[in-house]
């Protein structure tokens, strides 16, 4: 198995982790009558499953970069 191959299927496990303890924790406030909490444990998820993705994306274009041979050029503001 390459290492590309392994970061993608770890990739994969630390998002559904994230999702399956966000529905455990927004199920069992829900049952207890405490929705407000429920929402906010949904948004920080959720807010943690894009903030992964983020790093995930910013190395995909840090290797586009040096592919093409762009390293030298100033970052896009």
């Amino acid at each position: 198995m390459s290492a590309t191959t392994k970061m993608n299927v770890d990739l994969i496990f630390k998002i559904a982790a994230v999702g399956i303890l966000v529905a455990v924790l927004n199920l069992l406030l829900g049952r207890s009558g405490r929705d407000e909490q429920a929402l906010m444990v949904t948004i920080a998820g959720l807010v943690v499953v894009l903030v992964v993705l983020l790093r995930e994306i910013s190395s995909l274009f840090d290797t586009i970069k040096s592919l093409f041979g762009l390293a030298g050029l100033p970052p896009i503001r």
